[in-house]
C-alpha cells in the first residue's frame, strides 16, 4: 500500500495562495491516480482534483477549477496542489490519496491510501 505525507497547509488571508504537498512512497506501479480531497466541519468529503501519474490527465471539481492547479513531479514522487484566489470557503482538511496500478483517475477513482491531511484556513 501507498503510504502518503501531506504537507503545506496554514492560514492564509482571502485572496492569497498556498501550496500543498504530498510525498508517496511504497509505489508498487507506475501508473497510478493521485488526488486531493477536503472535509469541512459538518460537511461531506469532496473531490478537489485528481491528477494520472502516467499521462498527467487532470480532473478539477467545478467549485476550484480556474484556481486550484494539481501537478507531480514524477522523480520525487510528489503531487503537489497550488491553490490561487483562495475564498473562505476553501477553508478545510485536506487529504491526499492514491489508487495504484490503474487506468481510470477521475474525482471518483476508487482510492485506497489516504494521507493524514492538512489544515488549510482562509480568513476574509
Amino acid at each position: 500500500q501507498v503510504q502518503l505525507v501531506e504537507s503545506g497547509g496554514g492560514s492564509v488571508q482571502a485572496g492569497g495562495s498556498l501550496r500543498l504537498s504530498c510525498a508517496a512512497s511504497g509505489y508498487t506501479y507506475s501508473s497510478n491516480c493521485m488526488g486531493w480531497f477536503r472535509q469541512a466541519p459538518g460537511k461531506e468529503r469532496e473531490g478537489v482534483a485528481t491528477i494520472y501519474t502516467a499521462g498527467g490527465n487532470t480532473y478539477y471539481a467545478d467549485s476550484v477549477k480556474g484556481r486550484f492547479t494539481i501537478s507531480q513531479d514524477n522523480a520525487k514522487y510528489t503531487v503537489y496542489l497550488q491553490m490561487n484566489s483562495m475564498k473562505p470557503e476553501d477553508t478545510a482538511m485536506y487529504y491526499c490519496a492514491a489508487e495504484e496500478g490503474t487506468t481510470y483517475c477521475s474525482g471518483d477513482s476508487d482510492f485506497d491510501s489516504w494521507g493524514q491531511g492538512t489544515q488549510v484556513t482562509v480568513s476574509s
